[in-house]
């Protein structure tokens, strides 16, 4: 097996901002590596997580001028956690925003995730606009893979953490765990906000890592953090993301001339390899690879190696 590939090393934005977008949301952004370079955008997961210092270092910042933003309410957008004119066609308007903004005329589009699905949609909608997709741990937004986290799946490999996700909830509400949460997340009392915020995440953050990982779980249960990712999330999900059922694949011919590469992990249980594989069955010419030893996020050995490697690819390095 050849060396794998890690992060590149960190960098810093050359160029900050805000972005008025309307509706009373304004979204930051950072530009990062060479200005000029190849262009790309990249789409953070959640929805509501935000983007993060070591997400810049996958892409060689000799060869890429990389788009980096906080979604709407999320991280550093304002207003934080804003649940208003927060939708999937909304951040994909905002895309194009940015790409106008750029002075962009297409890009590379990089998502993980719900960055996966975000990035599908965008394509699906703007294919003109698209230079190539590199993607992680696919999300389809799909009934079953919502059922998958929040009703029947997951809660077989960590019944202890499933256990204490539902524990939350009074009996009686049991049977829609979602629409259970999203009363509570949507509450007056920002303690009760809080208290559910915090177990939906933590729910959430024991499915993302191949082992155990404690840094990480404080973080998905920071007050800040929990409250964002857990608000919107739930939104998402209680609206099916805006999409029609399997809509992504139905419209998977669109994307039909853009190159693709999927880094999938094979004990992925935030996002199973199953909706990876139904992307590729409607997208024949997207390359996927199936990482033995990976989970879901992007710092597992394997998957930053496969991710590295496609950006270098695309980007013209051997």
């Amino acid at each position: 097996m050849t060396e794998r590939r890690t992060l590149y090393p960190p960098i810093e934005p050359y160029e900050t901002g805000m972005l008025d977008v309307g509706d009373g949301h304004s979204l930051y952004w950072e530009r990062c590596g060479t200005r000029g370079a190849k262009p790309v955008v990249f789409l953070h997961g959640g929805p509501g997580s935000g983007i993060s210092p070591g997400q810049r270092q996958q892409f060689d910042p000799a060869l890429y001028d990389i788009l980096l933003f906080d979604q709407r309410g999320c991280g550093r957008s304002t207003p934080f956690a804003c649940l208003e004119h927060n939708t999937t066609w909304d951040l994909v308007a905002d895309i194009e925003r940015l790409r106008e903004m750029c002075g962009h005329e297409k890009w590379q589009v990089f998502g993980g995730s719900w960055g996966s699905t975000l990035s599908l949609a965008y394509a699906e909608t703007h294919p003109e606009r698209v230079t190539e997709l590199v993607l992680r741990g696919i999300f389809l937004a799909r009934q079953c893979e919502l059922d998958w986290l929040y009703a029947y799946g997951a809660s077989e490999l960590y019944p202890e953490g499933w256990d204490a996700y539902v524990g939350h909830i009074p009996e009686d509400e049991r049977g829609d765990l979602v629409g259970a949460y999203h009363r509570r997340l949507t509450s007056d009392d920002d303690a009760v906000k809080l208290a559910a915020a915090k177990a939906w995440s933590l729910w959430e953050g024991l499915t993302v890592t191949l082992l155990p990982d404690p840094a990480m779980l404080e973080e998905f249960t920071d007050d800040a953090h929990a409250i964002a990712i857990a608000r919107i999330e739930n939104h998402y999900f209680m609206h099916k993301c805006w999409l029609e059922e399997a809509q992504l694949l139905a419209n998977a011919h669109k994307l039909r001339g853009i190159p693709g590469f999927i880094a999938q992990g094979r004990h992925d249980c935030c996002t199973p390899p199953s909706a990876a594989w139904a992307l590729k069955q409607a997208w024949p010419e997207v390359e996927l690879e199936i990482v033995p030893d990976g989970g879901h996020l992007y710092t597992e050995p394997g998957i930053t190696d496969a991710l590295v490697r496609a950006t270098d690819r695309f980007a013209g390095k051997a």
